[in-house]
């Protein structure tokens, strides 16, 4: 037993070492597609379109989905069951096959999100030990039928996204403590951002909230080349309170909470959905889908740039262009948004997708 951990530690150590171009010199070229979870009036799907509008894939999930991973050099897209579901649906976006139906375990439901190592050998999830109602990172072979072969303490409590950086796991642990979705502890909640060496589970840094923002869930984020992250924070108290929805975390530091401008801050109600940084890692968007809102960051100024409409726009994705980003909404549209060229323009999209509600995350595949 001891040799096997050795064994899967020192695959793992070589998997987060292994260089992205080397990982990425299989990888397909010619396709530029869109991919999330979305759903009907009868049925949850796992969906995928390109840009041009043209669906290559409806696939029906068991229930509702939150993200949706790509593998980094199959085409796969495992699609994570919204809390508190069991599922990851893995499939092949081009054969439309399913690869592999994950159920988190007896104990065990998902928090939404999910991701693979950058060679594509593991996918990394965030779990709730219903026992002890502690955050946990279950790690699975991709190799071996997405067998668990390690599980790690999130050092708190509703982990929610997770991103990689080099060999340390950074996760939104949200601080509330769930039975199904009813929210049990909001008076004592204490949300966290924890970065953890993922082959030991060392806690290697964690910072909260101050007590007085003790309410400000820390659910979805994203991470630049510079090491800022840029955090969505969804308020759990009343609406008057209009707290800060947006924060930075830089290394060695505490969290720096930014408020949007009034009105703008009043019409987020309260909620932000996703955050994604460009490709330059100069700008995020952080979406606020209660209020029909984008907003823009910069987030080497510390400063709100602007916001644009956007009916119950969620779904964030940088493109190939420094400033760009693409959002999905509820109401199936797709925008194209330049925040500094006030650009906001409608994607086409077949009937398929433009009739469905995407959920609340997607993933852009440049190729």
């Amino acid at each position: 037993m001891e040799t096997d951990r050795r064994r899967f530690l020192g695959l793992l150590a070589a998997s987060l070492t292994l260089p992205v171009t080397g990982v990425l010199a299989n990888d397909r070229t010619d396709e530029r597609i869109l991919i999330s979870a979305a759903s009907d009036r009868h049925q949850h799907w796992l969906l995928v379109t390109d840009i041009e509008g043209q669906t290559r894939l409806r696939h029906p999930l068991p229930g509702r989905a939150h993200h949706v991973e790509r593998h980094p050099h199959q085409p796969w897209a495992a699609a994570v069951a919204r809390r508190p579901g069991t599922f990851i649906d893995v499939v092949d976006y081009e054969t439309g096959q399913l690869v592999k139906h994950i159920e988190a375990g007896e104990g065990h439901h998902f928090y939404g999100h999910a991701l693979f190592t950058p060679d594509g050998r593991w996918l990394v999830s965030t779990e709730n030990d219903l026992a002890s109602g502690q955050g946990q990172i279950s790690i699975r072979d991709a190799d071996h039928h997405f067998a668990v072969v390690s599980r790690l303490p999130s050092h708190g409590i509703g982990p929610h996204e997770l991103l990689l950086s080099g060999n340390e796991v950074i996760v939104a642990n949200g601080g509330i403590l769930t039975r199904n979705r009813e929210k049990l502890n909001l008076n004592t909640m204490a949300p966290s951002l924890a970065y953890i060496d993922l082959t030991s589970g060392t806690l290697l840094e964690q910072v909260g909230m101050s007590s007085d923002n003790h309410q400000l869930s820390i659910r979805h984020m994203d991470l630049n080349a510079a090491g800022t992250v840029a955090i969505a924070l969804q308020s759990q108290g009343p609406l008057s309170d209009n707290r800060p929805l947006v924060a930075l975390h830089r290394r060695g530091q505490p969290l720096k909470l930014l408020k949007a401008p009034e009105p703008i801050n009043g019409q987020m109600k309260q909620y932000a959905g996703s955050a994604r940084i460009d490709r330059s890692g100069k700008i995020a968007a952080i979406s606020a889908p209660r209020g029909n809102l984008i907003t823009f960051w910069d987030i080497e100024r510390d400063t709100f740039i602007t916001a644009m409409r956007c009916r119950d726009g969620c779904g964030l994705a940088a493109t190939d262009r420094n400033g760009e980003f693409l959002v999905s909404s509820g109401i199936g549209q797709v925008y194209r948004m330049q925040p500094y060229n006030n650009l906001r323009e409608r994607l086409p999209l077949g009937p398929i997708a433009s009739r469905l509600a995407w959920d609340n995350h997607l993933n852009l595949h440049l190729g």
